[in-house]
Formats: C-alpha cells, sequence, structure tokens
C-alpha cells in the first residue's frame, strides 16, 4: 500500500457539505450526528460510500451486510468517515423477466447516487453477475477514486459423493429428468446440496468471470477473484478495500485512470485464459463505453480467440471456484499469460499489474493449467459473422462440442421464447440431431432484456438418444454457468429487424467457426421478399421504464446500453437543495 501526501479538508468533495460553517452545514451534519456520530467526523475525513447491493432477494448478496461492516472498519482504521448506501440489487436467480433489463437502471441509479451525496471516493459491493457491470458502470460515469469488492463465490456443491456446480448441474440434471434417466425425487434433494452456503455461483459463470474481471481490470485487490464468501479471507479483503480507498482519495486515483484501455485488453485476455462468459463481451463493451475507451467484438476475436484456456472449471471442466481459489485463483493464471499483459499499469491495490501476481504460485496443477500445456487450446471466444450475423454473434469454443463448430444444418426455429417452451417437447416436432434450433425475438428489445435463454433444452426424443448437444441460434444470452454449442448475441437482433427474424423452417444454416462465419443459405431476394412481409413484434409495456429501455437500448455489439448512458458525466458537485 502506498502513503499518499494527505488532502487539505478544502480539497474534499464532501467538504462543500460537511465544512460549511453556515445553515445549510449544519443541516448536513445535524441531522447526521441524530446516528450517534460525533462531531469530529466532518472535521475534513474522506467520506467514502459504500455502495450496496445487499438484498435478501439476490441469495448472491444476502452476506453483504457483513462485508459493508468490514469495509467501514478499514475506511475508520485509515482515517476516513464511511457512509453506506443502498442501490438497486440485481439478482439472476428471481428477477423478472431478466435481470438484464435492469443493468442499465441501475447503474443511473448508482451514477447519481456518487454524483448527488457527500463523498469522495466509493467501494462496489457487488456479487451475483449484473451488479458487477452496472456499479462500474454508474461509478465510471461519475469518475470518483472506486474500488471493487466482490462477495465472493459460494462453496463447492456435494451431493452423493459428487461435486454439483450452481447452474451447471441444474442444466444437466434438468436434462436427465427430460431424458427419463434421474428421478424428480433425486432432482429435488439435490437443491440444498447445490447451493450451501452464501456466495454467487461457484462455477466459472458470469458472477465469477466478472469478478475476475474486477480482479484483471485492476480495480478490486489480489484474491477478490476466487475466495470464498464464508472463507475469513474475503473479510480481510473487504478491511484492506476500505484502507486502500482513503489512500486513493488522498492520491486522486480515479475509476478512469484504472480502467484504460490496456486494462480492458488484459481483461479480454484473461476472460480467454479462465473459460469465462461470453456474458462478459457485453459487460466489459458496455463498460468501456462509459470511459469513453473504444471496445469492439474485433478486439475479443483479435486479442483472445487463438489464445488457451487455462483453467479446469466448470462450466468447460470439472472443478470449481473454491478450487481454482485454493490452487492459488486469478494471480496464477494472470502470471500464466503474463508475457500476454500490459504489466506496468497502476491498479487499485497501489501497485502494478506485475507487482500484484510477483509471488503468485500453482498450488494445484489440476485445476490451473501452465500455459505451455493447457486445459483447452484456442478456447477463447469467437466472433461470427455472415448475413445471419452481419454485426457479430459470439460461441465459447471451450463449452462446445467440437465436432459441431463445423456444421450445416436445417433451421428448426422458434418465434419467441413461449413458442419454443410450447413445442420443444412435443413428439411430433420434425427435428433431428442434425438440424439447428433458431430461436427468435429473445434480444435486448425483443425480450426484453436479453435473456439467458440461448441455451435452449434439447428435445426428450433426441435426449433419449443419448445426444446432449446441438447447434443452438439465438438473439439471446446464455448463462455462463451454462455450456453447448451455442450462438449467441445475433446482431442485428429479430426485434430489431435482423436477419434472424427472416429465418423460416427449413432454411439451410452453416456454422464455421473455425472461419468465423454463420452463414443463412437464403438468397438475397428472397430474404427481401420475406422482409417486405415482416413485422415487429408489439412490446408487452408501452409505458414506464421498460418503453425507455426498448426505445434507446443499443445492440449487443455495442454493450447494451442505453444510447444516452454513454460517456462520463462526472461527479460535479449540484447545486444546493434548499
Amino acid at each position: 500500500m502506498t502513503n499518499s501526501p494527505r488532502k487539505k479538508p478544502e480539497e474534499l468533495r464532501s467538504q462543500q457539505w460537511f465544512g460549511r460553517q453556515d445553515r445549510d452545514g449544519f443541516a448536513y451534519r445535524s441531522w447526521l450526528k441524530g446516528k450517534g456520530i460525533p462531531h469530529d467526523q466532518f472535521d475534513g475525513r474522506p467520506v467514502i460510500g459504500i455502495c450496496n447491493t445487499f438484498s435478501e432477494l439476490t441469495p448472491c448478496n444476502s452476506h453483504f451486510r457483513t462485508i459493508a461492516e468490514q469495509v467501514k472498519i478499514g475506511v475508520y482504521e485509515a482515517g476516513g468517515f464511511p457512509l453506506e448506501f443502498p442501490v438497486m440489487s440485481l439478482g439472476e436467480v428471481m428477477l423478472r423477466p431478466t435481470a438484464m433489463l435492469y443493468r442499465n437502471l441501475s447503474s443511473m441509479d448508482v451514477e447519481e447516487s456518487i454524483r448527488g451525496n457527500p463523498m469522495d471516493g466509493v467501494v462496489l459491493l457487488m456479487g451475483c453477475d449484473k451488479t458487477t457491470p452496472a456499479l462500474i458502470m454508474g461509478a465510471a460515469s461519475a469518475d470518483l477514486p472506486t474500488i471493487g469488492v466482490s462477495g465472493g463465490p459460494m462453496l463447492n456443491g456435494k451431493w452423493r459423493g459428487q461435486e454439483l456446480g450452481s447452474g451447471t448441474g441444474v442444466w444437466s440434471m434438468s436434462e436427465q429428468v427430460r431424458a427419463g434417466t434421474l428421478k424428480l425425487a433425486e432432482f429435488l434433494e439435490a437443491e440444498s446440496c447445490m447451493h450451501r452456503s452464501h456466495g454467487h455461483c461457484m462455477t466459472m459463470g458470469t458472477a465469477s468471470t466478472m469478478a475476475s474481471m474486477v480482479e484483471a481490470l485492476g480495480l478490486g485487490l489480489p484474491g477478490n477473484a476466487a475466495y470464498p464468501a464464508v472463507d475469513g479471507r474475503r473479510n480481510v479483503l473487504a478491511r484492506m478495500a476500505g484502507r486502500r480507498i482513503v489512500e486513493m482519495v488522498h492520491s486522486d486515483q480515479t475509476i478512469s485512470q484504472i480502467l484504460t484501455r490496456e486494462a480492458f485488453e488484459n481483461a479480454i485476455k484473461t476472460l480467454a485464459a479462465i473459460g469465462g462468459s461470453t456474458n462478459a463481451v457485453i459487460h466489459l463493451i458496455a463498460m468501456a463505453g462509459r470511459l469513453g475507451v473504444t471496445l469492439t467484438l474485433e478486439d475479443f476475436d483479435r486479442l483472445a480467440s487463438d489464445l488457451p484456456c487455462l483453467v479446469n472449471l466448470q462450466p468447460s471442466g470439472d472443478h470449481l471456484m473454491e478450487d481454482f481459489c485454493y490452487a492459488g485463483g486469478l494471480p496464477v493464471v494472470m502470471k500464466e499469460i503474463e508475457h500476454l499483459l500490459h504489466k506496468d499499469l497502476l491498479t487499485a491495490s497501489g501497485h502494478t499489474v506485475a507487482e500484484n501476481i510477483a509471488s503468485a504460485q500453482n498450488h494445484d496443477p489440476r485445476v490451473i493449467k501452465p500455459f505451455s500445456a493447457p486445459f483447452k487450446d484456442k478456447a477463447g471466444i469467437a466472433v461470427l459473422r455472415g448475413n445471419l450475423a452481419p454485426r457479430g454473434a459470439v460461441i465459447k469454443p471451450s463449452a462446445a462440442t467440437p465436432a459441431l463448430l463445423v456444421h450445416k444444418g436445417r433451421a428448426v426455429v422458434f418465434e419467441n421464447i413461449e413458442d419454443f417452451h410450447q413445442r420443444i417437447d412435443d413428439e411430433n416436432l420434425d427435428v433431428d440431431e442434425t438440424c439447428i434450433l433458431v430461436l427468435k425475438n429473445c434480444g435486448p428489445k425483443g425480450y426484453p432484456g436479453m435473456a439467458e435463454v440461448g441455451n435452449m433444452p434439447l428435445p426428450p426424443k433426441i435426449l433419449r438418444k443419448g445426444i446432449t448437444d446441438m447447434v443452438r441460434i439465438s438473439d439471446a444470452r446464455m448463462s455462463g454457468t451454462a455450456y453447448g454449442t451455442v450462438v449467441l448475441h445475433t446482431a442485428p437482433e429479430a426485434a430489431a429487424g435482423g436477419a434472424l427474424a427472416l429465418v423460416e423452417n427449413g432454411d439451410t444454416i452453416e456454422l464455421d467457426v473455425p472461419k468465423r462465419l454463420l452463414q443463412l443459405h437464403v438468397s438475397d431476394a428472397v430474404l427481401a421478399e420475406r422482409r417486405a412481409l415482416w413485422k415487429a413484434p408489439e412490446p408487452r409495456l408501452n409505458s414506464g421504464y421498460w418503453k425507455l429501455y426498448i426505445d434507446h437500448v443499443l445492440q449487443a455489439d455495442e454493450g447494451c446500453d442505453l444510447d444516452f448512458l454513454r460517456g462520463q458525466r462526472g461527479a460535479f458537485v449540484p447545486r444546493d437543495n434548499h
């Protein structure tokens, strides 16, 4: 940790509230004193906002009261004044139609809470996958000194002698129930065995991926990604973050100084090395957009699509985040790829990337493989293009069946998620394992919110043959805990008039991942005829936030932010409220 010169009281943003000797200064201080705060807390100490996404409706974040208390202790120890505030909590498990619909709304909550309140720096407490980008996006637009603290993964699931990965085990066992190879009673018994502690998903799903991105970007302290939620070291990390944010205020180390173009390049390469979630593509692009950093789909393909996956974790592999922690966590992975990284970047720890990973040691080569002998070769996220996805689509090769990465098949089309659920179990559905399942109208505008429905369950009659994977294409997302040969984020989406909207049953589609091709074998003339007859789907709501979102959301290749939220607006002090 560095020891920066102390800021003078008049240099602190918060003193424009608490340092005044007039009527408004009286009010600002007096109302806070009502909860027992002594006067010396207002004497020019940095005020640290603790942005808390605690909610009992977001199980991943249900332990954040404890983490917030540890951050407060650290802030006090460093001579700061912590003030906790809540923002909208986004849980992928409970929130309908999808937490992704509200990521941008939560980011607005964060940004305006930071700008409108007396704080000099902020600690972001985030867990379930959409809370992480939401908080970073909002904080980036405000641009105060910022540090991220993730809630940590839960302990490994244990059931009948086997380890269950959250999400991944659900998808696998539910398919077994549908195939008739697992009894419903056994399926229900596994519920309390899969999730047995506080924390977010313990697979390398989106929550663990985004916690890794926080660390890879340099916005979190080393260890942020992997310490389990109930491990005492998670509390130590929270306390140290509380100490560190005070130093960051004194040194004016803002979030924009950390989240540079080079930091995002480090994150993209690390994403490939951990076999991370495809959702990270959308979130990283959106976060970069708030900072004015240009990040495109091409960057993911150019920088990392040929990189190996080093981490043997579900859904791509066998192990879970608790094992990843004991093996040494993300610093070990970053050390293995350090020859590819920008190592001189200053991070929120006060040290460079190189210094953060210098002492990392691999304690379990079964979990983290060396770069010279990776878990999977050329496993980074691949970006596909063609007449079916002129603005791009993505696939995660490390989670796919190798034999299906080059495939041509007949389209079996579902117009929306209700159509899919109504027909997929029909024994008379005209489908075999060579077909390609196509799902429309599940993108940003179409669902709305681009739900995690892209990993469509297979027809039971296919499952009964022992087949567990087929090519699937949609404008939706896929849970980071899921797996399969699944093409996602097809842009433009069907509801915006993309070519996906024009696909019909029986059309031939070609997927060629090595050639980065996603092609609909239908002539331009026929597609023009279909387009002339196409009508945009009617949204479920024509007012309120849903309308604001549908009218202004960008497509997947641009991060699905709202168009008017991109960029920074700063943390200027607004005019008085009285």
